[in-house]
């Protein structure tokens, strides 16, 4: 008896969704029609265009941010790298190399430092700002299709009022079914004229206090992280003075395009003795422009002077818009970074080559390079569409769905169904997108689907399925 009961309860809870999108149906067939009149609020319309202007420039700024975010994470990367390197190369023996470990450090802190209070004070308070949009946008969508309603059982009760045979039953009913309508209506019509207005003006408020912390944070990076520059430079100017001594003999090679003459050999002195080479001391302060004797100017470096082949950039790989933000933060992760040994034509060929023969130049090495140098992410794209190309599941025919399954998605936050043909939605929820049997009642935002789970268990789209809000889920197939 009680599984009778509960299969009565849902055929006709599927009869009044049926019957509620019929009536809507040819309610706004008639309003198009300029058959029936239409409510129409010029004052609401224009809190929702600013609304959506608002989600619109809210969406950019958080995207920008971050795509600084993950400049700002890479940036700490290469100076990190850049430090190690100076670790590296600081002889054990050399003054000054205590402190120059320490300003490593300090630096990394500080790129950390700084890295996190982004996060915290600008992309933090981002999230939770947009946070309020998408229940607002669906409480949108539902007063129009409550507005339909009420419009509707308007004109039905007109209707009955100015018919020839007046049928008082009808007639009260039809009243109690427009005045419930219109409550219905004005209740939601009432909390979105004061919540749409009072958002529109909060976002000055939200723009200052975003970009007046970021730009605080960056000034105070920015300071100290010039204090221990200043400091690295002190550092090795000690370290200059201590090996003063040493000269470092760097022979100019001409560029490719220097006038001819470039390429003679110096002419040897009068005396018959042989030409000097010169020497250049390296020197961290930059000699006076005026003054400066001609045997002073230190010529350009080799690298300088001859261009070689220019270096291809690493692949580019664009994210689609299913890609998760994690994903494209994760390519500004190490392993995004590639590390490429580019040979120019001025080295010999034998310099790629292992002493010993053990291995010959354009093999083993250079796959090895090639490999390491491809973004994991570009690796894992390729295999997912490699697999679902043999797996043959393009989402479209498969027996195991619901007729005319489009794709799926996975619901991002809880949606509470305010409506008996809405989907009760649970973050995590994964749901069977279909079309709707009629486009004309098709919503704007709103999609037609069912569970999957409550696909997989019952089969029956008449008993599972219902509209939810598009924006309270993200594509996943």
């Amino acid at each position: 008896m009680a599984e009778m009961g509960s299969k009565g309860v849902t055929a006709g809870k599927i009869a009044s969704n049926v019957q509620k999108k019929l009536t809507r149906a040819q309610e706004k067939v008639l309003q198009k029609l300029g058959k029936a009149d239409e409510t129409k609020d010029e004052q609401f319309e224009q809190c929702v265009q600013n609304f959506n202007k608002q989600l619109t420039e809210g969406t950019r700024l958080q995207k920008d941010l971050r795509t600084y975010l993950a400049s700002v994470k890479a940036m700490h990367e290469a100076s990190k790298k850049l430090s190690e390197c100076l670790q590296e190369v600081y002889e054990p023996e050399w003054p000054g190399r205590d402190e120059a470990n320490k300003i490593a450090e300090n630096n990394d802190l500080l790129w950390m430092d700084y890295h996190q209070k982004l996060v915290d004070q600008a992309l933090l308070t981002m999230d939770t700002y947009l946070g309020q949009f998408p229940d607002i946008k669906s409480r949108i969508a539902k007063r129009g299709r409550k507005l339909v309603d009420y419009d509707s059982a308007r004109h039905h009760y007109e209707s009955l009022q100015t018919a020839k045979k007046k049928d008082e039953a009808k007639i009260a009913k039809a009243e109690e079914e427009l005045i419930k309508a219109q409550k219905v209506f004005e209740e939601m019509n009432v909390d979105l004229q004061e919540e749409l207005p009072s958002l529109w003006n909060s976002r000055v408020g939200f723009y200052v206090n975003t970009f007046q912390s970021i730009a605080g944070l960056e000034e105070n990076f920015h300071k100290e992280m010039s204090k221990l520059n200043q400091n690295l430079n002190d550092v090795l100017v000690s370290l200059e003075k201590q090996h003063g001594s040493n000269t470092f003999t760097v022979k100019a090679q001409p560029s490719d395009n220097a006038p001819e003459k470039g390429n003679k050999s110096p002419s040897p002195p009068p005396d018959g003795s042989p030409a000097a080479t010169p020497e250049i001391r390296v020197n961290h302060e930059p000699e006076p422009a005026s003054g400066a004797s001609p045997g002073a100017t230190i010529p350009k470096s080799p690298s300088q002077l001859r261009k070689g082949p220019p270096v291809p950039p690493p692949p580019k790989h664009t994210p689609s818009k299913e890609m998760k933000q994690e994903q494209i933060l994760s390519l500004f992760d190490d392993a995004f970074v590639p590390e490429i040994s580019v040979t120019t034509p001025s080295q010999p060929a034998e310099a790629s080559e292992v002493v010993g023969g053990a291995q010959e130049p354009g093999e083993t090495a250079a796959s090895e390079a090639a490999s390491s140098s491809l973004p994991a992410v570009v690796v894992e794209t390729f295999s997912a569409t490699v697999n679902g190309a043999v797996d043959g599941s393009s989402g479209t025919g498969r027996l195991d769905m619901p007729p005319g399954f489009m794709f799926k998605v996975q619901a991002q936050h809880d949606y509470t169904a305010t409506d008996t043909d809405e989907l009760q939605l649970k973050a995590g929820d994964v749901v069977l997108v279909i079309p709707f049997q009629n486009p004309e009642e098709q919503d704007e935002g709103w999609l037609m689907g069912v569970k999957e789970s409550d696909w997989n268990q019952h089969k029956e789209l008449e008993k599972c399925r219902g509209v939810f809000p598009e924006n309270f889920t993200e594509r996943v197939q």
